[in-house]
């Protein structure tokens, strides 16, 4: 249905709104002329009939109902309205298919007033285009994905770079206006490509530089090289040894828990000392921390612990003769239970491998159980600046400080959003938690994210709210306009929930 943009042979930003039968879409900056039955660039508007719509639904997230049930249509081309669709408790006015404020001076397009236990709320609403955005995403694996600072790349592309390893996951920062807006036409479009389908939860191929290549989606497991992840580190060497040593007290002389970060040795620990467990006379290969914690001990990869070794012996050195003795028995594992492997000194003190004794088997079960489940999480960010809260009010400073105030909730497509300290409204939210789709795009490149504030009516007229263009929940049930109702997700806090007398939201 979509069609190339056209430009016209006028002044598009004062021109004629229908040139050749054609009509000006005014919701973003690329200003497409339409032709009647096609869409614009950003397959969000089309031309039915010479009138302007937007193709997508609007969506109302309804209280009542779980997630993933049977969407409920209604408005323009569905069933008439009961009166009963849009009962204020239970139906929440989403951002999603709602439309921009585009060129900004412009109100929300939906400023909805409702009486919640008693009191009068508003909710404003509108598709933000952030042109400064990204997508923060956590790779639950110990595996070595690649080095920090390095290019993650889609299609060739740079899209974004490689964080800080957190404790059993993997940090990915991609798209920012350096991305989107910095470099050449083409790493533009596959950045806006690559946030777009993360955002909408779809898989995604990304390649590190002097890394993986990975595929991301949304709440799903990660795959590395082509491995589907199972399972997140229970925690580093060390902390492995701390949860279990007690269980193998008495069942092993010693353990190595290896890992690319802290490799944990059990009878160095402070955890074997308390115990009383006894000096094995093991050495290890690289950097010594604290007792019984080693850094360095092998280069970053796929294999044991998230090291590039795929013998774990490679990590020792020799065991020192006047402390070992022949018979002294050991367990290698590595920090998700994935690798084991038990060995028994000769008498040349070399440890020979044998079969993992039924103790051990178990203890190595309990670590994989005390494994969290793999997943990739992706987190959408953006900055909601000047121009999106100017339909909010026509002071937006104001705005800001009633978000920093808790006087307004900030959400997005219903889900609560995490707004960040400090000047303007930076937010994050899990995908997850939205709806389906609730992403599109416009082509300057910029993503176009659903945003609400929530507040008091009270205090929306006192931050100098657009009240001339208020209206009523159930106002929406008769204007025409195409919508559907989804069950909001079994994780999200209901947006219209507040506390006490204020009306503050929880």
């Amino acid at each position: 249905m979509s069609e190339t943009r056209q430009a016209a042979a006028v002044d598009v930003a004062v021109g004629p709104k229908v040139v050749d039968g054609k009509i000006r879409c005014d919701a973003c900056p690329v200003l497409c002329y339409i032709r009647d039955g096609a869409s614009g660039a950003c397959d969000r508007y089309a031309n039915k009939g010479g009138e302007l719509i937007r193709v997508d639904p609007h969506i109302l997230l309804d209280h009542a109902v779980a997630d993933g049930q049977a969407l409920v249509p209604f408005g323009a081309g569905s069933q008439a309205w009961d009166g009963d669709v849009l009962h204020a408790g239970n139906t929440f006015v989403t951002a999603i298919g709602a439309g921009t404020t585009y060129p900004d001076y412009k109100p929300a397009p939906f400023i909805v007033a409702s009486a919640i236990d008693g009191v009068d709320m508003v909710t404003v609403v509108t598709e933000g285009i952030f042109s400064y955005c990204g997508v923060k995403i956590k790779i639950d694996t110990d595996r070595f994905l690649g080095p920090e600072q390095a290019a993650v790349r889609a299609d060739g592309e740079a899209v974004g770079h490689v964080t800080t390893g957190e404790y059993g996951s993997q940090m990915l920062s991609l798209g920012g206006v350096h991305h989107l807006t910095g470099g050449s036409k083409k790493e533009g479009r596959v950045t806006c490509d690559t946030l777009l389908a993360l955002c909408n939860r779809q898989a995604v191929e990304l390649t590190i530089d002097g890394g993986a290549t990975i595929i991301v989606e949304a709440g799903k497991a990660p795959i590395v090289n082509g491995v589907q992840e199972e399972r997140m580190r229970v925690g580093c060497g060390s902390a492995t040894i701390g949860m279990f040593a007690k269980q193998w007290e008495g069942k092993v002389d010693e353990v190595v828990v290896v890992d690319d970060h802290i490799t944990g040795v059990l009878s160095e620990h402070q955890a074997g000392k308390l115990l009383g467990i006894p000096d094995t006379g093991i050495k290890m290969r690289g950097r010594r921390s604290t007792p019984g914690r080693y850094f360095q001990v092998a280069e970053p990869g796929t294999g044991w612990g998230g090291t590039d070794i795929s013998d774990p012996l490679a990590i020792l050195q020799p065991f020192d003769p006047k402390v070992a003795r022949p018979g002294l028995t050991m367990l290698m594992v590595s920090t998700t239970g994935e690798h084991a492997a038990y060995y028994v000194l000769d008498d040349h003190l070399q440890p020979i491998e044998h079969d993992l004794p039924q103790p051990l088997k178990d203890s190595v079960a309990r670590i994989k159980e005390n494994c969290e489940p793999a997943l990739s999480t992706v987190l959408f960010m953006g900055g909601a600046g000047g121009s999106l809260r100017a339909g909010v009010t026509e002071n937006p400073v104001r705005l800001t400080q009633s978000v920093k105030q808790a006087l307004t909730h900030v959400t997005c497509g219903g889900a609560p959003a995490y707004v960040w300290p400090g000047g303007g409204i930076t937010l994050m939210v899990d995908v997850t938690l939205l709806p389906q789709n609730a992403f599109g795009y416009v082509p300057t490149p910029a993503l176009v994210a659903p945003i609400e504030f929530t507040l008091r009516l009270e205090d929306y007229a006192n931050l100098g709210g657009h009240m001339d263009h208020v209206r009523r929940l159930g106002d929406l049930g008769t204007d025409g306009q195409a919508r559907q109702k989804v069950g909001r997700h079994a994780e999200v806090p209901w947006p219209l929930t507040f506390h006490g007398r204020t009306g503050r939201p929880t």
